[in-house]
């Protein structure tokens, strides 16, 4: 009797059986949901921007109200929970159209204001083509460099709580010049937070496109809302 031990055969494709194919290397998977997430995260974004833009439109067309501070932050905190609480649930997308359906509404008015200044139509299309281009801009250096800006997330929050607060006085105290300089440091901080959240999905620190959707559409809002501030100060002063 041959008492010669057996030995494992080998793999069909002549690699050890342990070996990990390409399609399970586990750098590969990640890069492919990277791209997924960029993908659907890019889609839904598009369609939110498109939806609040009609809403915006139509409540700026019909000279609907401006909602108020209180229904405003509410809304705005109220669905944003919502949407964090239920973010692997069929209810998400629904939320989120309605979070987005409800800034543009909410927008509605501030166009109303705006175009009726002098100069408003080119106020309007400034700030919407500086808040695009700055998208793309910011956007496509993370993406390029894939430089992780992760760091920049405490400064940030703590940022656009101060600002939130320093907008409130500003509205309620009626300073111009306060107004001003919370319109200029919320533009920056949106700036900023397009750079980390871009950064978060690129470098896989965030795999929910909902929640990917909503932080990179808030701070479009926030930029181009800022930017139209600033720009209507400076048009209404000339």
């Amino acid at each position: 009797m041959n008492n010669t031990p057996l030995q494992p055969a080998p793999a069909a494709s002549g690699r050890p059986l342990g070996h990990i194919a390409n399609g399970n290397n586990p750098a590969e998977m990640h890069s492919a949901q990277v791209k997924r997430v960029l993908r659907n995260t890019y889609a839904l974004l598009a369609m939110t921007l498109l939806f609040s833009a009609g809403v915006a439109v139509a409540a700026s067309t019909m000279q609907l109200p401006a909602p108020g501070l209180v229904i405003t932050l509410a809304g705005f905190f109220g669905l944003l929970f919502a949407i964090h609480k239920l973010q692997n649930s069929g209810w998400a997308l629904p939320l989120v159209f309605m979070l987005t359906g409800f800034m543009g509404y909410t927008l509605g008015p501030l166009l109303t204001h705006s175009l009726a200044l002098p100069g408003g139509a080119q106020t309007v299309t400034l700030a919407l083509a500086a808040t695009g281009g700055t998208f793309l801009a910011l956007s496509g250096y993370v993406l390029l460099t894939r430089r992780d800006f992760s760091f920049l997330g405490g400064f940030l929050l703590v940022g656009m709580v101060i600002a939130l607060i320093a907008g409130v006085a500003a509205m309620f105290l009626q300073i111009p010049a306060l107004a001003l300089a919370v319109s200029a440091s919320v533009a920056l901080l949106s700036a900023g937070l397009i750079l980390f959240e871009t950064s978060r999905i690129v470098n896989g620190g965030e795999s929910n496109y909902v929640l990917a959707t909503v932080g990179l559409y808030v701070s479009v809002f926030n930029l181009f809302t800022s930017l139209l501030s600033l720009f209507g100060i400076g048009g209404s002063s000339e």
